[in-house]
């Protein structure tokens, strides 16, 4: 009889959901992909996590992890063949500014109209400034922490490329980010877990 599979529940344009699943992948580790319509969100899904956001991973004995940068970390503790943690803690305050302030403030730029009396542009311009670090690090190295890939440039780059397709614009200041975002979205590995899928239903994404 077959070992059953984690099961991944996901949504593929998701920005959270994409570097789970890059995470996933990296490490070898097989999941049952379930695409989720967020508005219309399986009952499963919600008995497994009753927040209703994507990533979920449902381990076979049960364990539920549904926080994406804890499915990453999961992942590539069972097998890290890329050396994407190798940098280490210098890494947290990075991947911290971009699930905080900078979300915070991509959110209000490019959805507006979410959070009423928001001036987008304040706070397209308060993220781009939150960019600046990036293009520092990018200066010395090719990729944040080195010449290879990182746990922060995976974690990081979802929600830059969200923010430059909200509005091109933003990286123009920032040559090597854009560069860097480049890369990133070239990579074997994002392509192959944005391939669409057979059926799949598109919907407005959720997070985290």
């Amino acid at each position: 009889m077959p070992h059953p599979l984690p099961i991944l529940y996901t949504f593929r344009r998701c920005p959270y959901a994409m570097r789970a699943r890059m995470a996933l992948r990296v490490a070898g580790i097989d999941v049952e992909l379930r695409e989720v319509s967020l508005r219309d969100k399986p009952p499963e899904l919600l008995t497994a996590s009753p927040k209703g956001t994507v990533p979920v991973l449902v381990l076979p004995d049960g364990v539920v992890i549904d926080e994406s940068l804890d499915i990453m970390r999961w992942a590539l503790a069972q097998h890290d063949p890329e050396q994407w943690l190798a940098p280490g803690g210098q890494m947290d305050e990075f991947i911290a500014t971009n699930d905080g302030p900078f979300k915070f403030h991509l959110d209000r730029a490019k959805y507006a109209n979410r959070y009423p009396g928001t001036d987008p542009a304040y706070h397209r311009g308060e993220a781009v400034k939150l960019l600046l670090p990036l293009e520092v690090r990018l200066a010395k190295h090719g990729l944040l922490f080195g010449n290879t890939p990182s746990l922060a440039d995976i974690a990081i780059f979802p929600f830059v490329r969200q923010f430059s397709r909200a509005d091109e614009t933003v990286l123009t200041g920032l040559p090597l980010l854009k560069a860097w975002l480049m890369t990133m979205e070239s990579s074997e590995v994002f392509r192959a877990v944005m391939e669409k899928k057979e059926g799949a239903e598109e919907g407005r994404a959720a997070a985290k």
